[in-house]
């Protein structure tokens, strides 16, 4: 299964992926949409319970951030060190990683 169409890429219910894009700055704003931009950076929450991964992107020379969130701390912590190891990477490629095996 994809990541894209994973259900546990969910919170409350909501599906988290792909994240809503949040403009962080550049010359110019652009508005960003879906699995766009490459990944740059991943951090994880250091909240109790951790239930989110903020991800920082650029797409079209603009930096943007936006949050993956979870109902499952465990999953959370997986899909992390999976997104770390893909930094460089487009974001639409990101969500093609085949989760049907263990992350």
């Amino acid at each position: 299964m994809k990541l894209r169409d994973h259900p546990r890429i969910t919170y409350k219910g909501f599906r988290s992926w792909p994240p809503l894009w949040v403009w962080r700055g550049g010359k110019k704003y652009t508005h960003a949409v879906g699995d766009v931009g490459v990944l740059k950076h991943v951090m994880l929450s250091n909240s109790d319970p951790c239930d989110r991964c903020l991800l920082i992107m650029e797409h079209d020379g603009q930096e943007y951030m936006g949050n993956l969130l979870f109902d499952d701390s465990a999953f959370c912590r997986e899909i992390y060190e999976m997104l770390v190891k893909h930094c460089g990477r487009p974001i639409q490629e990101i969500g093609e990683i085949d989760l049907s095996y263990p992350v």
